[in-house]
């Protein structure tokens, strides 16, 4: 009589410091925990994190899989995120599961039908053009918060049409709110208690609030063509719209996603094409031939044509995930690959690591663009061997919008400039939250005549 094999309990979590567990590791180095973590236990491992010990690592594309595919609907969004930042970007789409989440989802992917990313392309352009203008090259120009200010700019203009009335002062109070609900995500205390990086993120969310609340009774009144006012208007199948509430949770979080993961990208592929300039003279000698031949303000489609800039991009994102962990939590008793994981386990699942596995990869710490090329196409060894945008029911809604957003500022940003960076150069990366480089990724610039 057969007999099934019985379920591997999980270990007790390696010991880490009192409240945050082995949160400072994670932060100083998430590859090197990674790493230590599937050599000491394989794809499923114990961990302790901030407040909580009761975590586990989901490692390995077989791994990652099992929680996005969520086949027996084992994993929520909500808890684990809310856990984490909820009170900053709460009810934002990531944050919802279920029977709601497919709600909400039926509605906003009226907002990112291909006719609507087409409107958003058209917005950008006139967006980059401007902020690139205000760009003075110099030896140790900081990319990054350069390109976090112009990706915010790019936004303001896609999700907003402008926001005419909002002053150059108030968007960088909007930018400071969104770091700081964004940097909460690594708060000791996490109550309200000044003086904390959870208090600073409250005061940024109330801030935040305000600022969208205070343009939705106009968006409300009239239909245009850009995000915020599509979120007021649009409908499922069925007539289901957004709440006032719904809109500007919604537009928060969408605002937040679009431009700290473009801008993280944009960095990382800024860093990588200076290390490399034949891959840079290869993108624009492609840009530059577009140009020519359409003007400078391509439609989605001609950006789709910028085959080179797609694989850099895809390298850079495989190289540097702009979000290298999700989060989940598990609703009632499961299994991944053997390993019992009780109700109520928060799982960290790693996407980053799967995207550096030599098992997948040749050579995986290599700057390698060719590897997504049609002849080799290394990102189909496995399924989710490659998943910056992760996978499943809750995979980006806004993936292409992303996509278009980063061809269309790199287009630009190579026909106005050349620039280069120290091919020893190794960004120094904070990862208390998403992860950016603390030195704002230096690069040497210069314009190019147009």
């Amino acid at each position: 009589m057969a007999t099934s094999t019985p379920l591997r309990e999980l270990p007790p979590p390696p010991k880490g410091l009192p409240l945050i567990g082995r949160s400072l590791e994670y932060a100083r180095d998430p590859m090197a925990l990674f790493r230590k973590q599937w050599d000491g236990y394989g794809p499923v491992s114990p961990m302790s994190l901030v407040g909580k010990d009761t975590w586990v690592m989901l490692l390995g594309p077989d791994a990652v899989e099992v929680a996005l595919r969520n086949a027996d609907k084992a994993w929520a969004n909500g808890p684990a995120w809310t856990y984490l930042v909820g009170p900053f970007f709460g009810r934002g789409l990531m944050f919802l599961d279920f029977d709601e989440h497919l709600l909400h989802r039926r509605i906003m992917q009226q907002a990112f039908t291909r006719d609507r990313l087409e409107n958003y392309v058209g917005a950008m352009h006139p967006a980059i053009t401007n902020g690139l203008a205000t760009w003075t090259p110099k030896p140790d120009f900081q990319a990054y918060w350069a390109l976090k200010d112009l990706t915010l700019d790019i936004a303001t203009n896609t999700f907003m049409g402008g926001a005419d009335h909002t002053s150059a002062a108030e968007m960088e109070q909007v930018n400071r709110s969104f770091i700081a609900c964004v940097q909460s995500a690594a708060a000791i205390v996490r109550a309200d208690v000044p003086f904390t990086r959870w208090h600073r993120g409250l005061k940024g969310r109330r801030h935040l609030e305000e600022f969208f609340n205070t343009y939705l009774p106009e968006r409300r009144a009239t239909a245009t063509d850009d995000l915020f006012s599509v979120l007021c208007h649009i409908e499922s199948e069925d007539g289901e719209r957004f709440s006032d509430r719904d809109v500007v949770n919604h537009m928060i979080f969408l605002m937040m996603a679009a431009h700290d993961t473009s801008t993280i990208t944009l960095s990382s592929m800024m860093q990588f094409l200076g290390q490399h300039p034949q891959w840079q003279q290869r993108c624009r000698a492609e840009a530059e031939e577009l140009a020519a031949r359409v003007g400078t303000a391509p439609g989605l489609a001609d950006l789709e044509s910028l085959t080179s800039i797609d694989l850099v991009m895809k390298e850079s994102l495989r190289l540097r995930a702009p979000v290298p962990v999700v989060l989940r939590q598990a609703v009632k008793d499961t299994e991944v690959l053997g390993t019992r994981i009780p109700k109520d386990t928060f799982a960290i699942v790693g996407v980053q690591y799967a995207q550096l596995m030599e098992e997948y990869w040749t050579d995986p710490e290599t700057f390698d663009p060719e590897r997504f090329s049609p002849e080799r196409r290394e990102d189909r060894s496995h399924r989710y061997a490659w998943a910056p945008f992760g996978g499943g029911v809750h995979k980006c809604l806004g993936m292409f919008f992303a996509g278009s957003e980063v061809t269309a500022l790199m287009f630009h940003l190579l026909l106005d400039f050349e620039w280069s960076v120290d091919p020893s150069y190794v960004a120094p990366m904070n990862n208390h939250s998403l992860p950016f480089p603390k030195d704002g990724q230096p690069v040497e610039l210069r314009r190019r005549p147009r």
